[in-house]
């Protein structure tokens, strides 16, 4: 097997593994290190002699091997210092037993439910969200610290540091390894849906840095969200948000020039979208509106099929995403999606019915400063024929952002402006 499809295959069995120690031994700290150690181990010894034919049971029995030689090391430990005697585990409980799930079989359908309880457990309400989104990546997606780090443009001992205390914080809540109660779980499954929606935004669209986008990270939100689909098809929103992403990032090809340099959507060309997703956001998105309750991520996946299915920018249906808008923003006090709203507005009615309600975002402090609502004010000041105040409103956009290539076009399109008069 190359060693590409054995990277694959180790970082789809991580959570499973993790899941299954965890559920066995408890420790989900101790046992994240020892499965990221097993991962290491196959990593290097699987290219070499072959993929076992268990590869799952494979890593829990070498992790589990881990995971007691790092217990008992613990415990001798904590035994010369005299503390936290009671803490000590009965040694049958540490020795892997021979049993069917170790040995790969595992006959329940305990895979799935682990994968789901540890999205759960990343994502618990103690952390921020920035402990969360590490918390998941490195536990569920199989990401290295230093990947993670480097995904983030932070140093990895800062990454180092956020993913210890996020652990630390999981063990000194005393969450119990396994579904929550009931009357948690939607709370707790908006919390996982919400970090895998930022992972998958800063993965498209990065914040800051030198690239536009990190295809590794919209890539891994998608395959997680695959992950909770496969466990919760009926659910809606998770519907929602996985054919959000699909019809997103359909258009990742088309976005960037051959130097990285950012193309607006209305300039792209859209034969380079990807069909495939398309066609699969539209129908995962078609299926799931009529089920029931429509939530804020199946609204903008029929926001984001109204744009895929246009045959060009021209052709966009822009009274109906407008309406789409509306109808998300009853739902939905966010900035953003006011913004949004108002660029439909704009593009349906003219920009200066968009401009007038531009003004009533200014005084929003929660993106007052964005550079987002200055770009939108350029562009429609420009559409509106006003180019020296579109001009400025570009560069004014450019100094509040921290993505180069936003800077880069913001102050082209200043710069064209300014041409021009």
């Amino acid at each position: 097997m190359p060693g590409t499809e054995i990277e694959g295959l180790l970082r789809r069995l991580a959570p499973q593994v993790l899941g299954a120690v965890v559920r066995r031994y408890g420790h989900f700290s101790t046992a994240e290190d020892a499965v990221q150690e097993a991962l290491l181990a196959a990593a290097v010894q699987w290219p070499r002699d072959g993929v076992p034919d268990s590869p799952r049971g494979w890593l829990i029995k070498v992790a589990s091997r881990r995971l007691t030689d790092l217990l008992r090391s613990e415990q001798a430990r904590q035994r010369r210092e005299d503390a936290l005697a009671q803490w000590t585990l009965p040694d049958e409980w540490l020795v892997p037993p021979a049993d069917a799930a170790v040995a790969g079989g595992g006959g329940r359908a305990s895979e799935a439910d682990d994968t789901l309880i540890l999205l759960l457990m990343c994502c618990h309400p103690s952390l921020s969200p920035a402990s969360q989104i590490a918390l998941t990546l490195r536990s569920v997606g199989g990401l290295t610290t230093a990947e993670i780090a480097r995904a983030f443009l932070v140093p990895e001992a800062t990454m180092t540091r956020r993913i210890t205390r996020a652990k630390q914080r999981i063990k000194d809540s005393g969450v119990p390894f396994g579904m929550p109660p009931a009357p948690e779980r939607g709370e707790r499954l908006n919390a996982v849906l919400h970090v895998l929606y930022l992972i998958f935004n800063e993965g498209y669209a990065s914040t800051s840095g030198p690239r536009l986008q990190r295809g590794e990270l919209s890539a891994e939100a998608i395959r997680l969200t695959r992950m909770v689909h496969r466990q919760l098809p009926g659910d809606g929103e998770v519907t929602g948000l996985l054919a959000l992403m699909l019809l997103t990032d359909a258009r990742r090809p088309a976005r960037t020039g051959p130097d990285g340099e950012l193309i607006p959507m209305a300039e792209q060309d859209r034969g380079l979208w990807n069909a495939d997703f398309i066609a699969e956001g539209v129908a995962l998105i078609s299926e799931a509106l009529p089920q029931g309750a429509v939530g804020p991520y199946q609204l903008q996946a029929a926001i984001a099929a109204v744009h895929d299915e246009a045959p060009s920018a021209e052709a966009t249906d822009w009274p109906q995403i407008m309406a789409l808008y509306e109808l998300l923003l009853r739902i939905s006090d966010n900035p953003v999606v006011a913004l949004n709203h108002t660029v439909a507005v704009a593009m349906a009615h003219g920009p200066r019915a968009g401009l007038g309600r531009l003004e009533k975002l200014e005084d929003d402090e929660r993106i007052a400063g964005d550079h987002r609502l200055h770009a939108v004010r350029a562009h429609l000041l420009e559409m509106a024929g006003d180019r020296p105040a579109a001009r400025d409103a570009y560069r004014a956009a450019a100094r509040r952002t921290t993505s180069l290539p936003q800077q880069r076009y913001l102050h082209a399109r200043a710069a064209r402006l300014a041409a021009d008069e």
